[in-house]
């Protein structure tokens, strides 16, 4: 889980509000919803609460909860389904559970390196669907954080949450001002920059070996902006022999990191007892 040592105060959520008077969020929080989004924010010692809602007593986020060893600190409101879809729009799948949270702190990018595995940074890639779905690509494949520039990644959003199911808790988000500077700094910090894009050679894991690697992705479409390109080590791209020359970015992170993780592969794999399909 992520600590709150240090960094930034946590901004207002711009358009993470409900669309119900009831659920408007205050000020540096913001609603989450839906069965693993919630029972991984439960499961968080770091977060806190302001209210929790479940159409019944039992729900299944709540014992997810309790199964990974997490106290509820928070009392359940019982309410109606209805109520959920008038607080929270009718397009959102909440799965008859929402809980309102204060935004989790910023860590600092020296913070975040402290963590093992490679980094995901990520040049101006705004839809929160795709940056949730990263996230939770991260958390499989056991990534130290997100890098994203302040001004120009979504915000901590149900939609954003949902998407990482889960991951959005375990995976620390940095933002930075600056991501050229953020490139540098973690040059500086003991990292390999590839920018994933078109132009290099192939992105080959095992020829990382005994480097730490920072995996570098542009928006779709648009690409590598011409200065994060030339602050990164070398630029390299997936190995894709089919028809299609391109890749939604959340994949193409996916797929980046596996091969990253190829050269540690062991000859056999049994899943923990412990994981659930999600």
């Amino acid at each position: 889980m992520r600590t709150p040592r240090s960094g930034r105060p946590p901004r207002r959520s711009r358009g993470a509000s409900p669309a119900g008077r009831e659920g408007a969020a205050p000020a540096g929080a913001c609603w989450l919803f839906g069965t693993h989004a919630v029972a991984a924010a439960l499961a968080n010692p770091n977060r806190v609460f302001q209210r929790l809602l479940v159409t019944e007593p039992e729900h299944p986020a709540l014992l997810a909860a309790k199964e990974a060893g997490a106290v509820i600190r928070i009392e359940p409101e019982i309410v109606p389904r209805a109520r959920l879809d008038d607080m929270l729009g009718e397009d959102a799948v909440h799965q008859g559970v929402a809980v309102l949270v204060k935004a989790l702190p910023n860590l600092t990018l020296e913070e975040a390196l402290e963590r093992p595995g490679p980094v995901l940074v990520l040049d101006q890639v705004t839809d929160p669907r795709n940056v949730g779905a990263i996230l939770r690509s991260a958390a499989a494949f056991g990534a130290a954080c997100l890098v994203v520039q302040d001004r120009n990644a979504p915000e901590e959003t149900a939609v954003l949450a949902k998407a990482a199911s889960g991951a959005l808790e375990t995976v620390p988000m940095v933002r930075e001002v600056n991501l050229s500077r953020a490139i540098e700094a973690l040059q500086k910090g003991g990292c390999w920059t590839v920018g994933l894009d078109a132009g290099g050679g192939l992105l080959d894991g095992p020829s990382f070996k005994g480097r730490r690697v920072a995996l570098v992705l542009g928006a779709e479409g648009k690409g590598l902006r011409r200065l994060t390109r030339e602050s990164c080590d070398e630029i390299a791209g997936l190995y894709m022999p089919g028809e299609m020359e391109s890749l939604n970015v959340s994949v193409a992170a996916a797929v980046g990191l596996y091969e990253l993780a190829r050269e540690r592969m062991p000859n056999t794999y049994q899943p923990p007892a412990t994981k659930k399909p999600t």
